[in-house]
């Protein structure tokens, strides 16, 4: 079977986020009014699994091994089943 994961991986509270915080001050200075800009990256990958637990396992490890950091890091997994 074939998935398509969408995996979010963003800052736990309380890092610091320069990108975010640069981001912040250059849409304030273009004259939008910002209270914080948070980056995260998003991460589409095709996958072949045999089924849903299967691609949720994997996608699970690739987080773990080496998408997001656990020490800072936290992620969010969406799986669609592809045709």
């Amino acid at each position: 079977m074939k998935y398509l994961l969408k995996i979010e991986v963003s800052l736990k509270s309380g890092h610091s986020d320069p990108e975010g915080e640069t981001t912040n001050k250059l849409l304030t200075e273009l004259g939008y009014i910002v209270d914080s800009v948070d980056v995260s990256k998003l991460y589409t990958i095709q996958l072949n699994a045999k089924n849903l637990k299967d691609a949720k396992l994997k996608a699970e490890e690739m987080c773990n091994r080496l998408l997001a950091n656990p020490t800072k890091d936290n992620y969010s997994i969406l799986i669609e089943e592809q045709e």
